[in-house]
């Protein structure tokens, strides 16, 4: 939605990434938000593991442009992360959009750590933390002294439901 895609949108300026990691591409929507303000030679991975969602969002980053940028992987995010280095020549990741099954989202975090595909400094924005909610997520970044984090208030899509956005910076692993 709006109020949230113009977070995004900030997020991703300001951590100028080269290497996107997006957990839920659904339709491509986001996918396309972050794709459009990356620099050239950058490029997303988007895991989907609902087959049926991955060629619409395919066609609509198609009709957006920008193909070249962005790569559906087709999966189980727990099965596909730790192919990232070696599959997929991924060394770091810079920013990571999570926006997929809530209750991943802390093993996925977890899992990006002990892959060591998170660098100092790289940035993990996670939607949806209030709504329909990420409780253990929150719970781990929060805690962890080697995460940094910033919440940001918005609305559930297009609804007056209150929900938030979580931005956690990876500080190190021996922070």
């Amino acid at each position: 939605g709006d109020e949230k895609g113009l977070i995004l949108d900030k997020i991703v300026e300001e951590t100028d990434p080269s290497v996107v990691l997006e957990l839920g591409t659904y339709c491509g929507y986001s996918a396309i938000r972050i794709a459009r303000l990356l620099k050239p030679k950058a490029r997303l991975l988007s895991i989907e593991f609902n087959s049926e969602f991955v060629p619409i969002a395919k066609e609509i980053i198609e009709i957006a442009g920008l193909n070249d940028k962005v790569t559906i992987l087709e999966g189980h995010s727990e099965d596909i992360i730790p192919q990232l280095k070696k599959k997929y020549e991924v060394e770091k990741v810079d920013f990571v959009f999570l926006d997929h099954w809530k209750e991943r989202y802390a093993p996925d975090t977890i899992l990006l750590e002990e892959c060591g595909l998170l660098r100092k400094g790289s940035v993990i924005l996670a939607d949806n933390i209030i709504y329909p909610g990420a409780p253990e997520f929150i719970k781990y970044i929060r805690s962890n002294k080697r995460f940094e984090c910033t919440n940001y208030p918005s609305h559930l899509e297009y609804m007056q439901v209150e929900d938030s956005m979580e931005k956690a910076v990876y500080l190190g692993p021996d922070a």
